[in-house]
């Protein structure tokens, strides 16, 4: 069996598009015909509904964690019994028979990232390079044509943004995997 998936994590502030990139990017990806799979970090949520079964058997069973299984979909619902299971940990248990994970927002995880950068949203991207901290990060895709930086740069809204950046996605990070698909 081969080692795990690479990951790559899609960050951002508040409101820069993460999640549209995202999408954008894990479409480009499976139609290039990579099995692409996606993690998404929040800060609370629930998929579980008081009345429904999964929240009856976590709710009044007490069950610290629930499997949802069916023919074709599965979804695990829970809590942490202390701290959050790190990326590369899911990604091991969940996700392995993925070819490329985009994981959106984990920031702070040490996996390699592509930061978006909306300068209506906010003045400055997180990545700064003199933060040992933003040391993964690969390039940055923004709006903002002042930004300089010695990573690449993609012009977020240009026509054919999303495939020179599956291509280099595929460069940086799939080059090594082989075909695939």
């Amino acid at each position: 069996m081969a080692g795990p998936p690479p990951i790559l994590c899609i960050i951002g502030k508040k409101n820069a598009g993460k999640t549209g990139l995202t999408v954008s990017l894990a479409a480009e990806m499976n139609r290039r015909g990579w099995r692409v799979m996606t993690a998404k970090h929040g800060h609370g949520f629930r998929l579980d509904h008081p009345g429904m079964d999964s929240w009856r058997h976590r709710h009044e069973g007490g069950a610290i964690r629930t499997v949802l299984s069916g023919p074709r979909d599965f979804a695990v619902v829970g809590g942490w019994p202390g701290e959050e299971m790190p990326l590369a940990e899911l990604v091991r248990r969940y996700l392995w028979d993925a070819d490329l994970v985009l994981a959106e927002g984990f920031k702070t995880s040490p996996e390699p990232k592509i930061e978006i950068h909306r300068r209506e949203a906010h003045s400055s991207p997180i990545f700064d390079p003199d933060d040992p901290d933003s040391a993964r990060t690969l390039a940055l895709v923004t709006d903002d044509p002042t930004l300089e930086s010695d990573l690449p740069l993609f012009p977020l809204d240009a026509p054919g943004v999303v495939g020179e950046l599956a291509d280099f996605v595929e460069r940086s990070l799939l080059s090594n995997e082989g075909d695939g698909r």
